[in-house]
């Protein structure tokens, strides 16, 4: 059965574009449209679409104010299409702690050259989010997971690396939040987003943490307490020695299918300081992550994944559960209250 899609957006070219796009999937059917924000809440209600895609700068109500109605009477996993600029960027997360489960660049150039599949994965991350959104909100009671026991691995640690994507910004907001200023270690980031987002996401964080957060530059020498976010568009690399690592920023190969890459970073970990390493695996489509991690393992890292019921997308850290390479399966809270309890 097809799953529904409300769109939402005041351009009538857009709207009949995103129309003709969803429609040619077999999975996914256009229930209705909607121009603003007024509108979009009234269409939630009526149609109870399984998915919406919404715009951000509407007239009468922007989306922002949409998507906190909605989220308030009539839940929808809902996906915000921003515009590629700094101010969209700030909207987007604005959005996404409305409420909103994901975002996507309106111009889908940006996620993949190849127009026809860069459709075919933006109909493909409407349905898994759709159905991901049914799957985490039951209406079954949760059973809170057993408290984890500390970790053993505080005596060695020298670096923490995590890997994340679709729900990854509010999920590192709830985990890093909880980190105090003194924390003892550097942190390295890999969260999937384009060029343009990420100096806004670290901006935002930065404030919204106690620890430091800053945008990667290539030849940052790793310091402690320090959250590194790897640059949109590009690949960081940890290169140096095991008592100075430092870090290494370069453009993306053409063919690269994420930039930045959590797997190109772990990898070259790897080389450095593996067994002095705590490698996390957050929320995400796909499988980016899996390989990084095996290598890590193999040379003694401690490897962390999210677990599913937490997950906005539980594909990342499913794809490294079930390579048997996780030693830890923890919710978001239990992440960043474990992580904070970590001593020199």
């Amino acid at each position: 059965m097809a799953l529904s899609v409300l769109i939402v957006d005041d351009s009538s070219f857009f709207r009949k574009r995103l129309n003709e796009i969803i429609s040619a999937d077999a999975n996914l059917e256009v229930v209705g449209t909607a121009e603003d924000g007024e509108q979009a809440i009234e269409q939630a209600k009526r149609l109870k679409p399984d998915i919406i895609t919404m715009d951000i700068e509407m007239p009468k109500m922007d989306g922002i104010t949409a998507v906190r109605h909605i989220m308030a009477e009539s839940p929808t996993a809902i996906l915000i299409l921003s515009n590629d600029s700094t101010e969209g960027a700030k909207s987007t997360f604005q959005a996404l702690d409305a409420g909103a489960v994901d975002y996507m660049p309106k111009r889908f150039g940006d996620i993949e050259k190849d127009q026809v599949l860069a459709q075919q994965r933006f109909c493909q991350r409407l349905h898994n989010l759709a159905l991901s959104y049914q799957h985490q909100h039951p209406s079954t009671t949760n059973i809170p997971p057993e408290k984890p026991a500390p970790s053993s691995l505080d005596t060695k640690l020298k670096l923490v690396a995590i890997g994340t994507s679709t729900g990854g910004p509010i999920a590192l907001q709830k985990v890093l939040s909880q980190l105090p200023a003194s924390f003892p270690h550097p942190l390295l980031i890999i969260q999937h987003m384009p060029a343009t987002f990420t100096p806004s996401f670290s901006e935002r964080l930065n404030t919204q943490c106690a620890i430091k957060v800053k945008q990667a530059e290539d030849g940052d020498i790793l310091s402690p307490g320090v959250a590194y976010i790897a640059p949109g568009g590009q690949q960081m690399r940890v290169k140096g020695t095991r008592v100075q690592p430092f870090l290494q920023i370069k453009d993306s190969e053409p063919n690269q299918a994420y930039q930045p890459c959590i797997d190109i970073t772990f990898e070259s970990i790897a080389a450095i300081c593996p067994a002095e390493t705590l490698a996390i695996i957050l929320t995400g489509m796909g499988s980016d992550g899996r390989e990084g991690c095996r290598q890590l393992k193999q040379l003694n890292a401690v490897v962390w994944s999210q677990d599913e019921q937490s997950s906005t997308i539980y594909g990342m850290p499913m794809a490294v559960a079930k390579a048997n390479l996780t030693d830890k399966v923890l919710s978001l809270s239990d992440m960043g209250q474990q992580l904070s309890e970590i001593k020199v």
